[in-house]
């Protein structure tokens, strides 16, 4: 590999640095802060950290298109990149949105899908990825059409949207995020997309970079903007490097998070019910959010259930899931 594109993930990983601890102070000047539901004195938090993200990921991205472009004479994966860095800039705005009008008057269930509708067009009119897929018993079948017109903006919008749901723990978000899209590089790197892996890596340094600051105890929430936005980068990069039953597969905890909301018509909230000690109770009798269901199940095994337990017993989880995911390519 040549050395310069490692610049490309420092670029990525300074720059989130870089503004994420310069965002923090600005956005509590302004008010865009948030109290931290699941610590007993409710903290207020700075707000909006994909913002940041979004800066590290666009500098890496950028700094890799011009080596393509000046230095590696790899130009003819140009079109895909600038595709994706028009999703994710589409995507980012729709969470910007988002977060300006607020956790409580923010965007309605109905209309997250519909405007996330555009970010999945830069990828349908490159008619980016392959439309012949492996199915059990049947093999190989071409979809044609019908991949970049129905199945990409499907991907899309539902990762998008998936991905926003199962949050609103110190580290949950930015942690998903990297594990699953550390494995999707993984695959597209082994199968010969060496680009797509190479992007992933660049989102993965902005990731590790917000960690340092969303890390129990958060000096910064994620927001729509990162959750949106890094949903529809996994959909991208699983597109791009033909992994889709990986990233299904990785979606398996949002999968089942959606369904136990589902059950309190979308209105129930993730956070637990925080006791003087910092511990977590479930926060209704019955299980409406798979952090839910964690807190529970460690409170039976450890006694008392923290932030940290259930957010790490959901990183197991999702380990668990992309390792099967990730066995369907050996």
């Amino acid at each position: 590999m040549n050395p310069l594109l490692l610049l490309a993930l420092a670029i990525s990983f300074l720059a989130t640095l870089f503004f994420t601890r310069k965002w923090i102070p600005v956005a509590k000047r302004v008010g865009l802060v948030g109290k931290d539901a699941n610590k007993p004195s409710k903290p207020e938090v700075a707000e909006m950290g994909g913002v940041a993200v979004m800066a590290g990921i666009l500098g890496g991205i950028l700094f890799y298109i011009s080596l393509n472009t000046f230095i590696l004479n790899q130009v003819q994966f140009n079109l895909a990149l600038f595709a994706t860095l028009s999703t994710i800039l589409i995507i980012a705005f729709v969470g910007i949105i988002d977060d300006l009008l607020g956790w409580k008057m923010g965007l309605s269930q109905l209309q997250k899908p519909l405007l996330t509708i555009p970010a999945a067009l830069p990828m349908m009119v490159i008619n980016a990825g392959h439309s012949s897929i492996s199915l059990p018993i049947v093999g190989f079948v071409s979809l044609g059409i019908l991949y970049p017109i129905l199945f990409v903006p499907i991907g899309i919008i539902g990762a998008s949207n998936g991905f926003n749901m199962l949050a609103g723990y110190n580290g949950l978000e930015a942690g998903m995020g990297l594990i699953i899209i550390s494995a999707i590089s993984s695959v597209a790197y082994f199968t010969g997309s060496a680009y797509v892996a190479l992007v992933g890596a660049i989102t993965a340094a902005a990731l590790v970079a917000f960690l340092i600051f969303n890390w129990y105890p958060a000096k910064i929430f994620p927001g729509n903007t990162f959750t949106y936005m890094i949903g529809a980068i996994i959909a991208c990069l699983a597109i791009l490097a033909n992994a889709e039953k990986l990233a299904i597969v990785a979606f398996i905890p949002y999968y089942i998070d959606f369904m136990l909301k589902a059950r309190s018509r979308m209105k129930a909230e993730e956070f637990g019910k925080v006791q003087p000690d910092g511990s977590l109770l479930k926060p209704y009798e019955k299980y409406y959010g798979l952090p839910h269901v964690m807190i529970g199940a460690i409170s039976k095994l450890k006694g008392k259930a923290y932030e940290r337990d259930v957010v790490l017993t959901i990183f197991i989880i999702e380990i668990v899931c992309v390792i099967i995911g990730y066995s369907l390519y050996l």
